[in-house]
């Protein structure tokens, strides 16, 4: 059974293959993040083309988009916008900033002044800014794609564990293989412009993204599923090389993360493995690992694959049955 959503990602496949080459995987979990209302951190060395995928992505949804480059000198202001004197009527009117659209990118988030940070951390989890002490409602689809150098400190700022958890996931570009960048350079040489309208044409609009949204919404998730959730979120807080855990907003990522995958392969249904599968990306940037144990080579990774290893021995007598597609109606599962 196709479901919006599996048509969407469909179509979104086809427009993003004519103008990416690889990344296949995390542009999937771009869009699922889209639809489940969540922001997008992600992580690469330049030129791996994070920028053209998230451009080409809002042309192809047919969604407002804006790009923001973060300085060390980047004011609030100029992402909120600001009141600005009209001298032919002496009267003030905003002025927007570039989080007044449906899909927001942040380059290199992390060069982000602390001020300016907490103006978009706004935004991110309020869906609104302020601007002269009236709050500003933002677009119903505002999304906030961040990336971030892994690789340079010199004149960054670290995101505060505060803004981390308002992102859904954290995705890592690497760099493509052999046959990928072949691939790249033939197109290049060939002088395919993908930065062109015609390389992605609009083909999915508002609507269809709000009933993608709708579909993943009405996935449903076992009782024992919902246990499964919340005891991975409360190991990662009790376990011992680990400073800070996972938080309750994790947990509902995690959650709306995995019906979206449901919804995606055709099922009104969740399972473990969906589930499994988005511990990592949901949760590997909420973990702070205590000092000592990250001198040990401890990282949010393996503390997680320890993790759902022991939290799904515990649950071994109630996941199995989830296993099986739900019962027709008025029949005994």
């Amino acid at each position: 059974m196709e479901t919006p959503l599996a048509d969407l990602a469909g179509r979104a496949r086809v427009g993003l293959g004519g103008v990416i080459v690889g990344h296949e995987a995390a542009l999937e979990m771009l869009l699922l993040a889209l639809v489940c209302n969540g922001h997008v951190l992600l992580e690469g060395v330049p030129g791996l083309g994070k920028t053209l995928a998230v451009r080409t992505l809002a042309r192809i949804l047919g969604v407002r988009f804006r790009r923001v480059q973060c300085t060390p000198d980047l004011m609030p202001a100029d992402i909120t916008g600001s009141s600005v004197l009209n001298m032919a009527t002496s009267e003030f009117r905003v002025h927007e900033g570039p989080v007044f659209t449906d899909l927001l990118l942040v380059d290199e988030i992390n060069r982000m002044p602390p001020r300016t940070q907490a103006a978009l951390l706004e935004a991110m989890e309020e869906r609104q800014v302020t601007i002269d002490g009236v709050p500003r409602a933002l677009s119903p689809l505002f999304t906030v794609v961040a990336t971030q150098n892994p690789i340079e400190f010199e004149g960054t700022y670290p995101l505060p564990e505060a803004e981390l958890d308002r992102f859904a996931v954290k995705l890592k570009l690497d760099y493509p293989e052999a046959a990928q960048e072949e691939a790249i350079l033939t197109r290049h040489h060939g002088r395919v412009d993908e930065r062109t309208p015609a390389a992605a044409a609009p083909s999915i609009g508002a609507d269809e993204i709000a009933a993608a949204r709708r579909s993943a919404a009405s996935v449903r998730v076992d009782p024992a599923l919902l246990t499964y959730i919340a005891a991975v979120a409360r190991r990662t807080r009790e376990w011992p090389s680990v400073a800070l855990g996972a938080s309750p907003r994790a947990s509902i990522h995690l959650m709306q993360l995995a019906q979206a995958i449901a919804a995606l392969d055709g099922r009104d249904f969740v399972l473990p493995d969906d589930v499994k599968a988005l511990v990592k990306p949901t949760l590997s940037h909420r973990l702070i690992i205590a000092p000592a144990a990250r001198v040990r080579g401890i990282t949010p990774s393996a503390v997680l694959d320890e993790v759902i290893g022991m939290v799904m021995s515990g649950l071994d007598v109630s996941i199995p049955r989830l296993l099986r597609p739900p019962a027709a109606p008025g029949r005994e599962p």
